[in-house]
Order: C-alpha cells, then structure tokens, then sequence
C-alpha cells in the first residue's frame, strides 16, 4: 500500500501532508516517521533528506514522511509541533493500519536531526498541541539523527529558530537537544562525518560525550569524509541495524 498527500493533521485550516507506505499482510507493523531537512526553511518529504516510504515498506514497516510549516512562513516551534502532530496521528491510525506502536522510531536528517533529537530528550515539553488528535499519546521508542543538530546557539544558521515573542538565546537554548540529555532519554542513534560543513562535527562530540555522562542509551557512528550525510542506502542499512540491536522492552 503506497498513498500520497495524506492530510495528517489541519492548523488554521490548512492540511498537513504526508507519503505513507506499509507492506503487505497482517502485521502489526513496525512504524517509521520521517522529518526532512533543510535548515527548517526548505526541504521536503520527497527529497533525499527523507526516507523512502516504499523502501522502508519493502523492510517491513509502516513508513511515513511529513512535511511541516517551514518557519519562511510560520515561526518556530511549528515545524516541532507539526511532527509531534504526525506522532499522534500514527497512535490514532493504530488499527486501521494494523501497527506496532511499541516499536516506533523516527528518523531525521540535519534540521530533522535537530527535531528528532529533541523530541527523543525533551519530549513535547512547554510547546502546546496543535494539528488535531490532541487525546493521543506523543510515545514513540528510539530516533535515529543523521548529520543533526544539538546546540542551536552554537550554529550559524540556529539563527532561523525563532520564535515570537521569547528572548532569542534562551529559545535557542530550550531548543538545543543537548540541554536536556538525561539517563530516561529515547535511544538514539546519530551519525555525522569530520567534514560536515552545515552542521560542524563538534556538535555531534559534544551531544555524544553528554549522552555518555548521563548514562542514556546511544550509538555513535562516526564518519571522516561523508559530508552532510543525506538518507542513502547506507544510512538505511545502519539505521534497520540500530533498532534491529535494541535491548527488548526499550
């Protein structure tokens, strides 16, 4: 089953759209949900920032890609709260799709990264609910953050995370995942190269030393001369392998 232009949720009247994929059978279905990159101006669920919903169906889960309010439009946190709206529509969906809640990972790459991240050590935290499905729950089990972002004060286009009304550094600071690393944290996985020039490599160190001290669960893959890693085939591979190695009951 493939679908396009899914209407996941409704802010002011306008739709929010997905891709969704799930494979053939009875299931339940493990759940993947996507959240592309793009520095939260640009970007889309289509492009290579993105999973491959049919790809991922192929590996037997029920995929998703979102897109979500772009902050050229609408200001931060939007785009967060567009995703944790994505969250509650995959519980309210659970039997119509016949899936697997307990075993839900979302994966994002660069400013996806940074929202996956967040989601995975702050939760849904002071940013009110918007989009509709406001009686799910906002659980899901592990992300995977490819080339993401953890400081935000630190990186130069953290700039864009504006929010109205809220003083620029302490915004910046509640949204940087790297505040609130804690030993109850999601799982998480993050991949990032040396020669990353959107998003330096010391961010990376720097979340992956603080997720150490804390004790929470984690993985680091560790790269030289990958650049600002998009979703590749290989990126896939590392990420079925990541959730396929986590401790049962996680």
């Amino acid at each position: 089953m493939y679908q396009e232009n899914v209407v996941y949720g409704e802010v002011l009247g306008a739709g929010l759209i997905a891709d969704i994929a799930s494979p053939d059978g009875e299931g339940p279905f493990p759940v993947i949900l996507s959240v592309h990159g793009g520095r939260w101006i640009r970007g889309n669920r289509k492009d290579n920032t993105a999973i491959d919903v049919r790809e991922w169906a192929g590996h037997g889960f029920f995929a998703m890609s979102i897109d979500y309010r772009l902050v050229t439009g609408t200001p931060a946190p939007a785009c967060y709260q567009d995703m944790f709206c994505a969250i509650r529509w995959v519980h309210a969906h659970q039997d119509t799709y016949r899936l697997d809640t307990d075993r839900f990972f979302l994966i994002g790459m660069s400013a996806g990264g940074h929202m996956v991240s967040l989601a995975a050590t702050l939760g849904e935290g002071r940013f009110h609910r918007t989009g509709g499905w406001t009686e799910q729950p906002d659980t899901f089990t592990a992300v995977i953050s490819v080339s993401g972002a953890y400081e935000l004060r630190r990186l130069d286009w953290g700039s864009g995370w504006m929010p109205t009304g809220e003083p620029w550094d302490e915004a910046r600071r509640y949204a940087s995942p790297i505040e609130h690393v804690a030993l109850n944290n999601r799982p998480i996985l993050i991949m990032h190269s040396d020669d990353d020039r959107s998003i330096p490599v010391g961010q990376a160190l720097d979340m992956v030393s603080a997720l150490r001290e804390a004790g929470a669960q984690h993985s680091f893959l560790h790269y030289t001369n990958r650049g600002h890693i998009s979703i590749d085939s290989e990126v896939v591979a590392d990420s079925l392998s990541f959730i396929q190695g986590l401790r049962p009951g996680v």
